[in-house]
């Protein structure tokens, strides 16, 4: 004789073994296009800067004790004084997202003066560096999806040993490099990108040589 109460609790405990597993299946599909869904957004609102092309528009850039400078489609602006240092890229977002520009700095390389590879070396070697080598901005700076702007910062310490860096490298026509830290407009996906400021026949020529991402896998 069947022992129907036996049997009626396997096929319930099958069935609940069964269900158990289909919503484990569910699940994983859901989290899995919760996170697909979630890089799909943070790429709409990704910003990579690069120097602007040759023929974009010049721009002008003014800064806050009255000191203006024009910068060149694919140029930069380097002026110095004996009170202060001027640093000025033309740029363009080729990334999907609005970029805010959070803070800069400027250096050089070892050797670049004397030697071509170098300063190839020193363009392209080595991790990001760290945050607290940057100098923030006292004011806001955005950059458009798609479109070109600048970024502008200034040194008015006569102290401080970048002043001095930047003389020599206006003064004698000496490359150097400048890093540049940026987020998207909730302040997230942060980046930071490279440029060499290379001396040319009329003023300074950018460009981009390195991108860093601080929060996911970089491009490389």
């Amino acid at each position: 004789m069947a022992d129907w109460a036996t049997i009626s609790s396997l096929a319930t405990a099958g069935g609940t073994l069964a269900l158990a597993g289909a919503t484990y299946g569910s699940v994983r599909s859901a989290n899995r296009s919760a996170r697909v869904a979630e890089v799909a957004l943070q790429e709409q609102r990704r910003p990579v800067l690069v120097h602007s092309r040759s023929d974009d528009r010049d721009q002008t850039a003014g800064f806050a004790d009255g000191r203006w400078v024009n910068i060149p489609g694919g140029g930069a602006a380097v002026e110095t004084t004996t009170d202060a240092a001027y640093l000025a890229i033309s740029l363009r977002n080729v990334g999907a997202g609005l970029a805010v520009l959070q803070g800069w700095r400027a250096h050089s390389v070892a050797g670049a003066e004397q030697s071509d590879m170098a300063w190839r070396d020193g363009v392209a070697s080595g991790d990001a560096p760290g945050l607290e080598q940057f100098r923030p901005l006292t004011r806001d700076q955005y950059i458009p999806s798609g479109d070109i702007g600048v970024f502008q910062g200034a040194l008015r310490d006569r102290d401080d040993p970048l002043h001095a860096s930047l003389t020599a490298a206006t003064a004698d026509r000496r490359r150097f490099l400048v890093d540049l830290l940026y987020t998207d407009q909730v302040g997230g996906q942060r980046t930071i990108s490279r440029f060499g400021l290379l001396p040319g026949d009329d003023g300074w020529i950018a460009a981009s040589a390195r991108h860093w991402y601080l929060d996911a896998p970089a491009p490389r």
